[in-house]
């Protein structure tokens, strides 16, 4: 899945990523950038990633760059 990040709070990990293909919104938790080249995030940023349901809330990890246009 590919997004763009709407708000991404680096002190508490906390944020949203606007999914592509009307996917809606997704978080970012604590932890979510671990294992990624990420230390943090900003407004507009184009991602790549992977979705997990974490107790019915829509979950982004595996974070990798993505590219605008695609």
């Amino acid at each position: 899945m590919q997004g763009v990040v709407k708000v991404y709070d680096a002190t508490t990990g906390i944020g949203v990523i606007l999914g592509d293909d009307n996917a809606g919104e997704v978080l970012l938790r604590p932890g979510s950038l671990e294992g990624s080249l990420f230390r943090m995030l900003r407004q507009g940023q184009r991602v790549v990633f992977d979705i997990f349901d974490e107790d019915g809330a829509l979950v982004a990890k595996n974070l990798r760059f993505g590219a605008d246009g695609k």
